[in-house]
């Protein structure tokens, strides 16, 4: 048994709980669940920042006081979370008494070390971000990079914190422990932030009276920041929940790349300053940021897109599965309305969903709707159980290396391999001249259900214990101490009673498809508002032709566009081009019948055995290019990045080589 401590951000209460946000807290609470069922002692936290200049002028401008402005909008997040089936430990407030009593005891305890001295700080300030910025980090015009707003000159009396102390012991920090910065491109830009230098940090300010009062200082307020950060450790206590703040405690902050810095430099900083050992730093994992989409999360999509109404017409699981295999944790990502109803039809429905009205079906018609018994375990019945141990044990390294993705593309493996296992087996076929045979094939696939439905309670709690009901068991249950995630197939009990009671992922048709688009994709930038005839008979096309009339060469029209024949791939081979440092030659299975060479530029992000068995997406009629000496490329694979750090395009799940994009 361990001792995982999983945190969110604090989330600033002038905004709603959006997309953004509830990506963050669902991986915190997938975390939290993988964790409860491997037997560990956890604890979750989640919550709201109260406190700064931004908060104070948009309290005055609604005409309010502050404490009753933040209180309106803090519950907003206080009661969304749960509708996602997120169950944090603590729902923390930078206003609650007993955080404000501890930040004031970490500043005593800061000063009482010399770090703290007092001041006149003259520079820009952008109140959106809650942070001075130097010249060098603004765009002309002195406009913030995130907010796209002027930052304001400030000066005004203020107590320092000396960070510039805690520059060489950082640095030394990170190589001796890198793991407490995730993923790497990410510990990277911290390690490039601390090479340009580390100046002494303004930690109060003097002219707005909106937040946590300086100990012996009056007229002084803590920097924000400093009063946010501490709500992680502030939350515990120091009573029997402290132990989570320990040499013997996983500590993890989940936050967004945006705030990175903050929670990697300022923050053990202030920690190590204040007294608390190297073995008691966080582990900051800082993910990407998320598009709609394919449009950039403005206020008005934040608004427009309500992962609670999502849940409402989907189920928070769908959701919640959605926002965690759709994007690999750690990288930008984007939402598609389009690709989450393709992926619950394709994953959910299809996949899973199917393979459990299989099998419960057959077990109703071939064993009178009870578990039959496991016969003889042939070498295809072997190689199920083996792969889904494999998975099981890849699904469990990847949740505890944080890459929920992983751990769901893993699982869904399970999955795939048992619908293949069921076509091969044929067990309506093999009832025909040996009953116990398919009694044999259906124990095992049983067996196998069993399992997956374990692993996908970490993201899909609601519906791994439906799946349970009707396998006739107990919901997931978990202890501290033992380790519940499942190892491998072993039989159920024969006999046992089934309880099988409907499509558990009903599948959405063409018709029902476009009806929940329409009720919850939001309209694209530029698409006409509701009730603008005149906007909304203009075609498309008519756009189209217009730009390109206008000398806008990146405009093309939809009959452009048909004109390309993207399909998915299998890569058969894959091997380096000898003397040529970028090539690798493929065999690329594109439906046909015999399989493409393909000369594609890959080979400084990918060696030739990670790209095998992969599924891409082909340009398949584009013209030949030739290379030279008998290599002649038939067809294009499709990726973005740097030709030292590319991505791939890629398809996931069983699709059918050939198979067209639209």
């Amino acid at each position: 048994m361990g001792l995982f401590y999983v945190t969110t951000p604090i989330y600033y209460v002038n905004d709603v709980p959006h997309l953004g946000t509830a990506y963050t807290t669902v991986v915190a609470d997938a975390l939290r669940r993988f964790h409860l069922l491997s037997g560990d002692d956890t604890y979750m936290l989640t919550g709201t920042d109260e406190h700064g200049q931004k908060i104070e002028r948009q309290a005055e401008e609604q005409g309010l006081a502050p404490k009753a402005f933040v209180d309106a909008m803090s519950a907003r997040f206080r009661e969304a979370w749960p509708k996602l089936s997120i169950e944090a430990d603590r729902f923390i407030r930078t206003t609650d008494p007993d955080h404000e009593a501890f930040v004031q005891d970490l500043w005593r305890k800061v000063r009482a070390t010399g770090d703290l001295y007092e001041g006149t700080y003259e520079d820009w300030y952008c109140v959106g971000c809650e942070s001075f910025k130097t010249e060098k980090e603004l765009e002309p015009g002195n406009i913030c990079p995130m907010h796209k707003k002027p930052v304001e000159r400030v000066k005004e009396e203020t107590f320092f914190f000396r960070l510039s102390k805690w520059e060489k012991p950082l640095k030394e920090l990170y190589a001796r422990r890198p793991e407490l910065i995730q993923p790497q491109s990410r510990r990277n830009e911290v390690l490039s932030f601390l090479e340009g230098g580390l100046r002494d940090l303004s930690v109060s300010r003097t002219t707005f009276t909106w937040g946590v009062p300086v100990p012996d200082a009056p007229k002084h307020i803590m920097y924000v920041w400093f009063d946010a950060l501490a709500n992680y450790r502030s939350a515990l206590g120091t009573g029997a929940e402290a132990r989570f703040w320990s040499k013997d405690s996983t500590i993890v902050h989940i936050v967004g790349k945006d705030i990175l810095r903050f929670h990697s430099v300022y923050w053990p900083a202030f920690l190590l300053s204040a007294g608390y050992s190297e073995d008691e730093l966080p582990i900051v994992f800082a993910h990407g940021f998320l598009t709609i989409d394919g449009q950039k999360m403005s206020k008005t999509l934040r608004n427009a897109v309500d992962p609670v109404r999502l849940a409402e017409e989907l189920g928070p699981d769908v959701l919640r599965y959605h926002l965690l295999r759709a994007v690999a944790f750690g990288q930008d990502g984007d939402f598609d309305h389009h690709a989450l109803i393709e992926r619950y039809n394709a994953d959910l429905g299809k996949n899973l969903g199917n393979l459990l009205n299989r099998v419960l079906g057959l077990c109703n018609k071939l064993a009178e709707g009870k578990v039959p018994a496991l016969g003889e375990v042939t070498p295809l019945e072997q190689e199920l159980f083996d792969r889904a141990k494999a998975e099981l044990a890849a699904a469990r390294a990847a949740w505890i290396s944080i890459e929920p993705h992983k751990a769901l593309e893993a699982t869904w493996a399970v999955s795939s391999a048992a619908n293949q296992y069921i076509d091969r087996a044929a067990p309506w076929a093999a009832v025909k001249t040996d009953p116990a045979r398919a009694h044999t094939i259906l124990a095992a696939l049983l067996a196998v259900l069993r399992e997956i439905s374990t692993a996908i309670w970490p993201v899909m709690p609601g519906k791994a214990n439906e799946m349970r009901a009707q396998l006739g068991l107990p919901p997931v249950e978990h202890a501290l101490g033992k380790d519940g995630w499942p190892t491998g197939p072993t039989p159920m009990v024969a006999g046992h009673a089934l309880a099988p009671s409907g499509a558990l992922f009903p599948t959405f048709d063409e018709d029902g498809t476009k009806a929940i688009l329409a009720k919850l994709a939001p309209p694209k930038e530029g698409d006409a508002p509701a009730g603008d005839a005149k906007a909304a008979t203009k075609a498309p096309a008519d756009d189209a032709k217009a730009a390109a009339a206008a000398g806008d060469a990146s405009v093309i029209t939809y009959d452009d566009f048909a004109k390309v024949d993207l399909r998915v791939g299998l890569v058969k081979t894959c091997e380096k081009v000898p003397k040529k440092d970028k090539l690798l030659k493929l065999t690329v299975d594109v439906g046909e019948p015999e399989p493409r060479q393909i000369i594609a530029g890959l080979a400084l992000s990918f060696t030739p055995e990670t790209l095998v068995g992969r599924r891409v997406v082909v340009v398949a009629n584009l013209a030949p290019r030739d290379f030279g000496k008998g290599m002649v490329s038939h067809g294009m694979l499709l990726a973005t990045g740097p030709s030292e750090a590319l991505h791939l395009a890629t398809v996931e799940g069983d699709v059918a080589p050939g198979a067209r994009l639209k």
